[in-house]
């Protein structure tokens, strides 16, 4: 068969067009090879940022700092004396109310009126306790409470302070200064700062911080003086006492207002022949020695220091983004209580802060 020339021309023509496909597709001419020239960029590709990484957390600074411990379950050596005075004043059992303001009367009278009530006193005791609603009608029932809420301080005992921390990255020294206490009782709450009742700041220096990248915070083990048998005076005058009697701000005057020495004085002297006058004064004096006892107790407790040995540990918050640290949150104390030479394992305390 003779083929057209016009045929023959398409054939060459599409066999040309395949060769021509083949070659494009060799490996050797693909984009990306060693030979081949980069394209250069345009205007239209984005620019490459460089990447900057955060400034570190930066926890320098004074953060208010708020403690709260437990320290009626382990307070070690002899810092529960009080309470127990207390309770064994309203002992009713042993007759304790009538033969301690007897006691004290005695002790404030002349030797001679003095011999004459003590030879009788089992007898005045007996006949006191009758008409012990007479002339002190709400003094058990004040003296349990004072002592359950003196009890109930010490299981909630706040301190009110301020940590200042200075250095860089991940190694700080603080400054730990307590500048006051917090009380609760019950519902009230209040703050007593030590520079309105003539107490020194408590103030510990050189403690070591740390602080890892994730906001983690360490409080070195370091000592903390605590003036106990003051504050807990503090809170028995400030908060325990006018919550009893409006009117009274110590336990002079809240046994004054408990016990009414002219009645006292009325019925010892009906039965026994003494001048009514005498017994009044002494009885009023002696209410000012058994209030000066029971403080005199109190003082005793700081005759030995009450140490905290504390650690700490929390977690500390930028809020604001700023890479400074605001906040001090979900703190724990661990460590021991030590009054003179005997230690106690300190319950599970907290605290939180917030930078000044």
């Amino acid at each position: 068969m003779k083929t057209s020339p016009s045929f023959a021309l398409a054939l060459v023509l599409a066999f040309g067009t395949a060769a021509a496909g083949c070659s494009s597709a060799d490996p050797a001419m693909t984009p990306g090879d060693d030979d081949e020239t980069p394209t250069a960029p345009t205007s239209e590709d984005p620019p490459v940022t460089p990447v900057t990484p955060p400034k570190p957390l930066d926890v320098t600074g004074t953060y208010t700092v708020h403690s709260t411990f437990d320290l009626a379950t382990n307070m070690p050596g002899t810092a529960g004396t009080v309470v127990n005075t207390i309770i064994e004043i309203t002992d009713i059992e042993n007759d304790n109310p009538t033969r301690w303001l007897l006691d004290l009367i005695i002790s404030r009278l002349p030797d001679s009126a003095k011999t004459i009530l003590e030879f009788g006193e089992e007898l005045v005791v007996e006949f006191l306790n009758d008409k012990l609603l007479d002339f002190a009608p709400d003094l058990v029932v004040s003296m349990l409470q004072t002592g359950s809420d003196l009890g109930y301080l010490a299981k909630h005992f706040g301190l009110n302070e301020t940590l200042t921390l200075t250095g860089s990255g991940t190694s700080y020294t603080g400054v730990h200064t307590v500048t006051g206490v917090h009380f609760k009782l019950g519902d009230q709450e209040s703050d007593y700062a030590f520079a309105n009742y003539h107490l020194p700041n408590i103030v510990v220096n050189d403690v070591a911080v740390t602080m890892d990248a994730t906001g983690q915070l360490t409080i070195a083990a370091h000592a903390l003086p605590v003036p106990y048998g003051k504050l807990i005076r503090l809170g028995l005058d400030a908060l325990i006492i006018p919550a009893l009697d409006a009117e009274a701000h110590n336990l002079n005057e809240l046994f004054a207002h408990l016990i009414d020495c002219q009645k006292v004085a009325d019925f010892i002297t009906s039965k026994i022949i003494l001048g009514n006058s005498l017994i009044k004064l002494a009885c009023d004096a002696g209410l000012d020695i058994g209030a000066g006892f029971i403080y005199s107790k109190l003082d005793s407790i700081d005759a030995t220091a009450l140490s905290f040995g504390l650690a700490g540990t929390a977690r500390a918050q930028d809020i604001n983004n700023d890479r400074k640290i605001d906040k001090i949150q979900s703190g724990a104390w661990s460590g021991t209580m030590t009054y003179g030479a005997t230690p106690a394992a300190l319950t599970p305390s907290t605290f939180y802060g917030e930078r000044n």
